[in-house]
C-alpha cells in the first residue's frame, strides 16, 4: 500500500498559495484493508474514505472508461493493480494531474510542474474530451489563476470547442452548471470564466442570456465600450473589486439582460430594459434553479438600478417608494448589495471605472432619514390600520425632502 497526496494541495503548494484541503490517493489496496486500518467508506461511485484521525478524504487508485454519453457515464476500476500513472491519466489538467510521496518528492508523469511554470491550463489526454464537466472547470481554473498569467491551452481550448459544438456539454444538468457557476463567482477573476466559455462556443449553449448581449450596441456618452456584452463582464469585474458577495456578482452579471430583446431598429436605444430582462432572468432561474437570495437581488438590481444612478434627482416620494420595494425600510442590512451591484454598473464602463458612485451614500442617508421616523409615536397617538400607513408613508416623505434640501444647500 502506498499513500500519495494529490490535486490541488499539490498544485497550491507548488504556486505559493495557501493550501485550503488534501486529498490522498492510495495504490495497491483494496476497500476492506481500508476498513481493517480504520477508516470509514463514504464514497457513492468510487471507493473513497475518511481517515479515522484526521477526517481527510482518501481515494483507492481507479482508471475510468466511457460506457454512456453524459458526465456520469463511466465504468470504474479501483482494483489494487492500478497504478499511480494510471489513475492521473483521467485527470482533467496537467496542473491537476501531479503526486506528492511522503518524503516530498513531486511525481509528475504528464508535465504539470512545466506548465505551472508556464502558466497554461493544458488537458491531460484526449479522454478530456468524455466528461462535459471539465469545460467548465477549466473556465472555473481560468477565474482562480487569471489573475496570475494563466491561460487555456490552444490545444485544450480546440478540445472544448469540439465539446461545445457535438453537443456533448448539453448533457450537463443545470444544476450541476449552477454549481460551477457559484464557484466561479467566488473567484479572483469570474469574467474569466465567461470569456472562456466564450471563446470555444459553450457560453451560448451554457448561458444563451448572456451570449445574445454581445453585439448588442448601446449609446456611447454614457457607454464608451458600447458593446453590451462588454459592458456586461466590466460590471462583473467592477463588482469582484467591490465585493466578494457571489450574489452581488450574479446581479452585476445580469443586471442589463433586457437590452437584448431590444428591436435592432431602436439601437441603441433600450427603452424598459430593466423590464424586459424579468422574463430571461427568470428563464436562467428556472432552468438551474437559481437559490432565492441570488435571484431577489437579481430582479431588484435589474428593476431598479436606474432609479438608483438618478437618486439624487427623484422626489423624496419616488425614493421612499424605491426604499420599500427593496424591503429597504424593513430588513435594513440588505440594501447594501444592491446599492454596491448598481455602483458596480457605473463604473463598469471603458475609462469610467474610478468614477464616484455619490448615489449610493445618497440613498443610505435616505434610508436613515426614513428610519428615523418611528412607528411607535403613531401608533401612541392613536393611527393604526391604513391611517398608520398612510401617516408613517408622509412622514417619511418629509424626513427625506428635508435630507434633500439640505443637501442641496451645501452642494
Amino acid at each position: 500500500m502506498k499513500i500519495f497526496l494529490v490535486g490541488g494541495a499539490v498544485r497550491d503548494r507548488l504556486l505559493g498559495l495557501p493550501v485550503q484541503e488534501r486529498d490522498w490517493v492510495v495504490v495497491g489496496a483494496t476497500p476492506e484493508q481500508m476498513v481493517a486500518r480504520g477508516f470509514r467508506p463514504v464514497g457513492k461511485d468510487f471507493p473513497v474514505f475518511l481517515h479515522p484521525q484526521t477526517h481527510e478524504e482518501y481515494a483507492l487508485a481507479r482508471t475510468e472508461r466511457k460506457t454512456s454519453p453524459g458526465y456520469r457515464g463511466f465504468a470504474i476500476d479501483a482494483v489494487p493493480q492500478v497504478t499511480l500513472e494510471q489513475d492521473l491519466l483521467r485527470r482533467d489538467l496537467t496542473i491537476n494531474a501531479m503526486a506528492e510521496t511522503p518524503d516530498g518528492r513531486i511525481e509528475d508523469p504528464y508535465g504539470g510542474r512545466e506548465d505551472l511554470e508556464r502558466r497554461l491550463l493544458r488537458h491531460v489526454s484526449p479522454a478530456f474530451v468524455e466528461d462535459p464537466v471539465r469545460v467548465l472547470r477549466v473556465a472555473r481554473f481560468a477565474a482562480r489563476y487569471a489573475h496570475m498569467g494563466f491561460r487555456v491551452a490552444t490545444e485544450t481550448s480546440d478540445l472544448m470547442r469540439h465539446m461545445a459544438d457535438s453537443g456533448e456539454i448539453d448533457a450537463l444538468v443545470p444544476e450541476r452548471v449552477w454549481a460551477e457557476l457559484v464557484k466561479a463567482l467566488h473567484e479572483t477573476t469570474p469574467t474569466a470564466f465567461f470569456l472562456t466559455l466564450r471563446h470555444c462556443g459553450a457560453l451560448e449553449r451554457l448561458f444563451p442570456e448572456i451570449e445574445r448581449l454581445f453585439g448588442v450596441p448601446q449609446p456611447p456618452q454614457p457607454h464608451p465600450e458600447i458593446d453590451t456584452g462588454v459592458h456586461t463582464l466590466l460590471v462583473l469585474e467592477q463588482a469582484a473589486r467591490l465585493s466578494s458577495d457571489p450574489r452581488v456578482r450574479f446581479a452585476a452579471l445580469t443586471h442589463d439582460l433586457g437590452k437584448a430583446l431590444t428591436p435592432p431598429e431602436k439601437w441603441p436605444r433600450h427603452h424598459r430594459h430593466e423590464r424586459l430582462g424579468l422574463v430571461p432572468l427568470n428563464a436562467l432561474c428556472e432552468r438551474m434553479k437559481v437559490p432565492n437570495a441570488y435571484r431577489r437581488l437579481a430582479t431588484q438590481v435589474m428593476k431598479y438600478h436606474g432609479l438608483c444612478h438618478r437618486a439624487a434627482a427623484l422626489r423624496a416620494s419616488t425614493l421612499i417608494d424605491l426604499l420599500q420595494r427593496l424591503d429597504a425600510l424593513r430588513k435594513h442590512h440588505e440594501l447594501e448589495e444592491f446599492l454596491i451591484a448598481c455602483e458596480a454598473d457605473a463604473r463598469g464602463r471603458r475609462g469610467l471605472e474610478d468614477r464616484p458612485y455619490p448615489q449610493a451614500d445618497f440613498v443610505r442617508r435616505a434610508q436613515r432619514a426614513a428610519l428615523e421616523v418611528s412607528a411607535g409615536e403613531l401608533l401612541s397617538r392613536g393611527f393604526k390600520g391604513t391611517a398608520l400607513g398612510n401617516e408613517l408613508r408622509q412622514l417619511r416623505i418629509k424626513a427625506v425632502q428635508s435630507l434633500a434640501e439640505f443637501t442641496t444647500a451645501i452642494s
